[in-house]
């Protein structure tokens, strides 16, 4: 969970041992499973970046690529500049630091998008609202690149999933402010916006999925 509405600053340093903890590596196995679909991606737009480890990954994959990062918190930034120092890939990306819902996006401008265990932290009425607007900006034969938590369907793994999220968003709630108090439908909104499944993946039982997505 990382949103362009509420400040991870106090999270930023930990966030990774918290993740590792928690879930061991399957949220970098969900993050990056699909990122070399990207791999001929001139404007790649990767909104809720984190700690960087998904930019940076992508920054070897894409060497072509120019990047685009939205993320409200500074230490995240931070944290993901050095990063990409570290790969001489800082030329290719253009940081900003804000929230997401403060951004006009020219249309046509990217090739592909990634929400990254980002979505997961807006009430269903925002992200249809981000959905709407991203939209526009991606080019014909772009593709959505989309992980997040969800709520298996049934039995043993529907019980954790909902043991695990109610846990989450009390602690995301707490720790950062965060609005939202429950995983919003975000799938079913990509899908009413005309976004459909190409492949996806899950983990962690079903409490996991990563999607790629195209028009």
């Amino acid at each position: 969970m990382n949103s362009g509405t509420v400040r991870f600053d106090r999270l930023a340093r930990l966030y990774r041992t918290l993740e590792m903890a928690a879930f061991g590596k399957d949220l970098e196995r969900a993050r990056f499973c699909f990122l070399p679909r990207m791999a001929a991606s001139r404007d790649i737009l990767l909104l809720g970046e984190g700690d960087g480890r998904c930019s940076a990954r992508l920054a070897a994959l894409a060497p072509a690529a120019r990047l685009k990062i939205v993320d409200s918190s500074p230490a995240m930034i931070e944290l993901t500049r050095r990063r990409l120092a570290g790969l001489a890939a800082l030329e290719r990306v253009h940081f900003v630091c804000a929230d997401v819902f403060s951004q006009e996006f020219r249309p046509a401008s990217f090739d592909a998008v990634a929400t990254l265990f980002f979505l997961d932290c807006f009430p269903a009425a925002q992200v249809e609202t981000l959905v709407a607007r991203i939209g526009p900006a991606l080019r014909p034969g772009a593709i959505w690149l989309y992980a997040d938590f969800s709520l298996p369907d049934r039995g043993w793994a529907r019980a954790r999933g909902h043991a695990w999220l109610a846990l989450l968003y009390a602690f995301f709630r707490w720790q950062t402010r965060l609005q939202a108090n429950r995983l919003p439908p975000s799938e079913s909104i990509l899908a009413r916006a005309g976004w459909h499944e190409r492949d996806a993946r899950e983990y962690q039982a079903g409490l996991v999925r990563s999607a790629v997505l195209t028009r």
